[in-house]
């Protein structure tokens, strides 16, 4: 059997308190399901917003690019008559 991975909410559970940690680990459901669940929400969708802009920012870029290579092919057409 393989360990399991150390995720960043074990840390932070196990920072706060170690008996909440050791009952996570144990399989015990947390009484603070709505706050979790919340949080659930709150980071998929910080994700899709992350994911977002960073196709966005690679979209700029990929104008940016093209917008330069035209600039270089005009300025070679004007020069080259």
């Amino acid at each position: 059997m393989s360990p399991r991975p150390i995720r960043a909410s074990d840390l932070v559970t196990y920072v706060y308190c170690r008996r909440a940690w050791w009952y996570r680990l144990q399989g015990y459901a947390s009484s603070n399901t709505s706050h979790m669940q919340a949080g659930e929400v709150f980071h998929a969708a910080h994700g899709w917003r992350v994911f977002r802009a960073r196709l966005l920012q690679m979209l700029g870029w990929g104008v940016l690019l093209v917008a330069l290579l035209a600039l270089v092919a005009l300025a070679v057409f004007y020069w080259l008559g």
